[in-house]
């Protein structure tokens, strides 16, 4: 029985009696029988109260009346009661549930809440008798309502979760399985809701509590103990709390032993983004998201902020620096915010760093909307930006622009063309970047977080189905391995460099490759000038025979790492068989052994309960002998025999089982429960306070779908209130 309602648990040694000496018990194969000066008798429904019942404890009593009522049509509720100095039951009243008055609690007296009051005088009273037996004093037999024995499971009394259902609950809530999708699994296997025990909302105010049970009473504990066991099973987890002077959590970064791995083999780009908030306290979700062998999307650590000033940004590179070993990534791509500018400054002076294109290019509607020529103005926009393939070529280009439409004096414009070098392509296409232009590496990173948070998500859940999200990404990079160690994308060119990278690159970049490769038929290979060992060809490429050096003004290599079209063209004019090894990237190889790949995330780091891990193997070890029995009528009738005897014998002896599981359950409880660093769980540390984030608008802010869902029930909500 669920904790929190009034019916009562199963008890195989129920015994019930009257003043005529009947007993009422039940036998071997769980029939309710009636005993007559010792002749026992099948008795299909059990009695109606009579004065002077008699039973052993409590626990009896309830189960009877709850059962009664049942197979009466109404629901049983815990009126009152009173125990002595030994905390013994001294008197007792079980009630119908419609005995209270109808009067709402509701403050708003213009939308009173239903109340299920009628005060209906139908109850039992029980109390101690002189030899500790617990007996009926007062029975009220008499409804002033309907009864129903169509809706008796509906009651809260008649609401339980069995074990197994409570199992297969957390199991799919780990999976990411959405509750109301949750329950419905249990409608089509119950083969509909009146063949259920319970609904949806008991299935989602169990997961809460398993939530609060698994991570703790408060947030910000939940998720530092969370870490702390984390790091207990892999001591390469890292994990950074930033609390204030009222120990309330600013800011948290954490990153798991794989995610540090990955970055020892792609460390060269990364990108950065905070414009996701998924959680009740507005903290944005902060990623560092790199690039895989397969041109994947991998995290290498994300944080949940209270701010997005310069002084949280600084610590949160600090922090993430500090966890991949002081090694600062290569090139850096984040949006243009001043405060994340800034922190990268100040932190990664060494790096390259980039402003998101995407970013700057949405606004122009903003920024230039209000120009008559605004359609004109942002199509020579887009060609000088994404056309120009040297500096020179794009700073021509501009100043003419800006004079043909006379807009020079537009201060965004003025801004952009100062920091022109920061996200220009002309002037950073010379660096590796993975092909990466923008932060839609993170975003995409966040989009991929959607099916599992949603504005609603506490702290403590959020670490829990970030687990979830992560293990989908890992898995989508080894079925990428496979493919790419298990077949092999078929030439389709005769040249041996198409041969050549086929044999090292993974697929998804030798696909890239071929299409280079493809579009050579578009290049003209005409010879244009020829001094000494250098020739020039219009493509425009310059080709250094003698020391193999090829350059073309596309700077598609330097920018992408797979050569371009243009100098594929020369090298096919050459009848080159095989390029030099410093064109291909080791970051794209497929045979190569990388650290990652042989560590085990620390996913899963919620243990299971003793009593649910023996469930759980008892269940498995079961499967393969039911597959058996369901082949025929006759397997299943032999095997549903055993299963009967089998449970007659282990009911026997539930009791001392229960008492023990009982015991072993509390003992457990109290060793999770158990701080495992007791410096580190000293002090309490408190949740953080929702905030309003700097920076972008939260209306231009990615939101989810779930999200923007809550938000339209909210405005059509407060629109009807107002019509009101």
């Amino acid at each position: 029985m669920d904790d929190g309602t009034c019916g009562v648990q199963e008890s195989s040694d129920m015994s019930i009696s009257s003043d005529d000496d009947s007993i009422k018990e039940r036998n071997e194969n769980n029939v309710e029988v009636e005993h007559h000066h010792g002749e026992a008798q099948p008795h299909a429904l059990l009695g109606e109260p009579e004065l002077g019942m008699t039973f052993d404890n409590e626990n009896d009593v309830r189960e009877y009346y709850t059962k009664y009522a049942k197979a009466k049509g109404f629901g049983v509720m815990r009126r009152s009661s009173n125990t002595d100095a030994n905390g013994q039951l001294k008197y007792l009243t079980l009630s119908c549930t419609r005995n209270g008055k109808t009067q709402s609690k509701s403050r708003n007296m213009l939308k009173p809440n239903p109340s299920a009051g009628l005060g209906c005088k139908a109850k039992i009273n029980i109390a101690r008798g002189p030899h500790g037996k617990l007996y009926l004093s007062t029975v009220i037999l008499d409804h002033n309502h309907p009864l129903s024995p169509q809706k008796s499971q509906l009651f809260r009394c008649n609401k339980r979760l069995d074990f197994h259902v409570k199992r297969k609950l957390e199991l799919n809530d780990r999976a990411g399985i959405r509750v109301n999708k949750n329950f419905n699994s249990f409608v089509v296997a119950a083969d509909g809701h009146d063949n259920l025990t319970f609904g949806e909302k008991d299935s989602r105010n169990y997961l809460e509590k398993i939530r609060r049970l698994k991570l703790g009473s408060g947030d910000a504990e939940a998720v530092r103990d969370y870490f702390i066991k984390m790091q207990s099973d892999n001591r390469n987890f890292f994990s950074v709390m930033d609390v204030d002077d009222e120990s309330r959590l600013r800011n948290v970064f954490w990153a798991d032993a794989r995610s540090r791995a990955v970055y020892d083999s792609f460390h060269d780009v990364i990108t950065f983004d905070t414009t996701y908030l998924m959680n009740k306290y507005d903290m944005p979700f902060a990623c560092f998201v790199g690039v895989n062998h397969h041109g994947q999307s991998v995290l290498l650590g994300c944080a949940l902020l209270s701010n997005e000033d310069t002084a949280t940004f600084v610590w949160l590179f600090q922090a993430w620096l500090t966890c991949m070993s002081n090694r600062p990534p290569k090139v850096v791509v984040t949006d243009q915010a001043k405060a994340i500018q800034n922190a990268v400054e100040i932190v990664f002076s060494d790096s390259r760093y980039r402003w998101c294109l995407w970013h700057i290019m949405k606004k122009i509607p903003e920024k230039l909307g209000g120009y008559e020529e605004y359609d004109h103005i942002k199509v020579d926009v887009g060609k000088e930006v994404y056309d120009s393939l040297t500096i020179t070529e794009f700073e021509v280009a501009w100043l003419r622009m800006l004079e043909k439409y006379d807009i020079g004096d537009n201060e965004w414009l003025k801004g952009l063309y100062e920091h022109r070098h920061r996200w220009v392509p002309a002037f950073v296409k010379d660096a590796f970047w993975a092909g990466m232009s923008t932060t839609q590496r993170s975003e995409s990173m966040n989009a991929f977080f959607d099916g599992y948070v949603n504005a609603k998500t506490t702290l403590k859940h959020f670490v829990s189905q970030y687990e979830n999200a992560l293990r989908d990404k890992v898995e989508k990079e080894n079925i990428a391995d496979f493919n790419s160690f298990n077949s092999t994308i078929p030439s389709i060119t005769r040249f041996d460099i198409e041969k050549q990278f086929q044999a090292i690159y993974t697929n998804s970049k030798f696909k890239e490759f071929q299409e280079e490769l493809t579009d050579i038929m578009y290049c003209e290979r005409k010879l244009i000038q020829k001094e000494g060992a250098i020739e020039t060809y219009c493509v425009p490429c310059i080709f250094h025979e003698e020391e193999f050096e090829i350059k073309c003004s596309c700077r598609h290599f330097e920018f992408r790492g797979i050569l371009c079209r243009h100098v594929l063209c020369v090298l096919t004019q050459k009848k080159i068989k095989e390029v030099p090894p410093k064109y291909i990237l080791e970051r794209w190889k497929k045979n190569v052994k990388r650290k990652h790949n042989f560590i085990r995330c620390t996913y899963g780091g919620m243990d299971d309960s003793p009593v649910a891990k023996r469930f759980d193997s008892l269940c498995n070890s079961f499967y393969p002998t039911a597959e058996i029995g369901a082949m025929s009528d006759d397997s299943f009738n032999s095997l549903t025999e055993d299963l009967r005897t089998l449970q007659i014998k282990y009911t026997s002896n539930s009791s001392s089982e229960k008492n023990k599981d009982k015991a072993g359950t509390q003992e457990d409880q109290l060793q999770e429960d158990a701080p495992s660093n007791g410096a580190a769980t000293s002090k309490s540390l408190l949740s953080p306070i929702a905030v309003r984030c700097a920076g972008r608008p939260p209306s231009l802010r990615k939101e989810s779908k779930v999200d923007r869902l809550i938000r339209q029930a909210k405005e059509k909500k407060k629109k009807a209130e107002l019509r009101e």
